[in-house]
């Protein structure tokens, strides 16, 4: 809390830019914060699980570094906050197309991967979310290969 005060204090005075804030209804922070939760799941993020965090919301959302940063500090508080996965994904099934849930669930299994292996907890993670938007387990199994030989040949 005291760090966004700080950011807006900072912004202001450099010129009046406004503060950078995501509305609670936005689907980007609905999906950020089940990123965030995939990459805490087993206990805690490592370094590498955080930095593929933030590459893959700035490049998926095609952020700049302080909207990137900004997301994933809400989108963690929001993750903290709430009490199960339906808040997150009854907002995207509203807000996305069934190919805009799919790449929420490519997302997820990035974040899986980022450690080099998908555990059971990360496995049961992205299962009981792709359920809850519509997402068939064909289509789930089928993102996570994708993304698993993507790992394999160096693209992300």
């Amino acid at each position: 809390m005291f760090q966004s005060f700080r950011r807006f204090l900072s912004e202001v005075a450099e010129g009046g830019k406004q503060p950078i804030h995501f509305e609670p209804n936005d689907y980007r922070l609905a999906a950020a914060a089940l990123l965030v939760h995939a990459a805490g799941i087993d206990g805690s993020i490592s370094e590498v699980e955080r930095a593929k965090l933030h590459a893959v919301i700035k490049r998926r959302f095609d952020l700049d570094e302080v909207t990137t940063d900004e997301l994933l500090a809400e989108a963690t508080e929001a993750e903290h906050e709430a009490i199960d996965l339906y808040h997150f994904t009854s907002l995207l099934n509203r807000s996305l197309d069934e190919d805009g849930r799919r790449r929420v669930v490519e997302m997820m299994w990035e974040i899986a991967y980022a450690d080099g292996h998908v555990g059971e907890f990360e496995s049961n993670l992205i299962w009981r979310a792709a359920d809850l938007l519509g997402i068939s387990s064909r289509d789930r199994i089928e993102l996570g290969q994708r993304v698993a030989d993507r790992r394999g040949t160096g693209e992300t």
